[in-house]
């Protein structure tokens, strides 16, 4: 199944439960604009319905990298971040990721910057080549990360180094992010496509409700503390334990 978004800005395709979502301005480096950010927040929605669809690998069109994060022609310019960032959050993108049930894999390349960490970070697994570069450039601009990237962050690298990351603006090779908990995984460029779909095959065969409880369980756990998010988790596998 191909389904192209509005001008390709998103493309979606998916073929034995594997959905492959692409962001796709290659001669941009893929950086994200308001016209991606729709198409995006549809092709979720398309994802999360989808029954077809039990795992999606998010990655970027071209050599270059998976996103140069967001495109300065529209944000930070006339008429005002101000009011450029309050369109970004009209639709929220955002939050849309935090409800996909199934598993999301970021499929990294090339440059990885600003929105580009953040869109990974919201993603379950985060698969990258040797090749990728990673930075936080916001606060160079004059801005704060306001896709979720001074929270999501904190949560994979630890309340340190996502200070000294978001606040030096300084590139992050694939070595060191492999090291810090960045990513997950870090293979050569070559391997890249078949390691990601070696992975999103293995989860394509686990029952999507097992999936989605993980989730829950790992992701609410993290507003719960430690007690409240074990009795979550009781409460989870009794509950799939119960339809099995």
């Amino acid at each position: 199944m191909v389904i192209p978004m509005k001008d390709e800005t998103i493309m979606y395709h998916s073929i034995n439960g594997v959905a492959h979502i692409t962001l796709n301005r290659p001669d941009q480096i893929n950086a994200f604009n308001l016209e991606m950010r729709d198409a995006l927040f549809q092709t979720l929605e398309l994802f999360r319905d989808d029954r077809e669809s039990k795992v999606a690998i998010i990655s970027g069109a071209g050599e270059r990298g998976f996103c140069a994060g967001a495109d300065l022609t529209e944000f930070g310019t006339a008429p005002s971040q101000v009011i450029a960032r309050a369109v970004r959050w009209e639709r929220d993108l955002w939050g849309l990721f935090l409800t996909i049930q199934k598993p999301l894999i970021a499929k990294l390349h090339g440059y990885v910057i600003g929105s580009g960490i953040e869109i990974a970070a919201l993603c379950d697994i985060r698969i990258a080549a040797d090749n990728s570069i990673f930075r936080m450039p916001e606060v160079a601009l004059g801005m704060i990360p306001a896709a979720g990237g001074t929270q999501t962050l904190r949560n994979l690298v630890g309340l340190d180094r996502a200070m000294e990351m978001i606040m030096t603006n300084r590139v992050v090779k694939a070595k060191e992010a492999i090291k810090v908990c960045l990513v997950d995984r870090v293979v050569s460029e070559e391997t890249l496509d078949s390691s990601a779909e070696v992975i999103a095959g293995g989860l394509a065969k686990i029952e999507p409700e097992l999936l989605a409880s993980i989730k829950s369980s790992v992701m609410r756990g993290l507003d719960f503390g430690l007690e409240r998010g074990i009795q979550h988790e009781k409460r989870n596998s009794y509950h799939t334990a119960k339809k099995h």
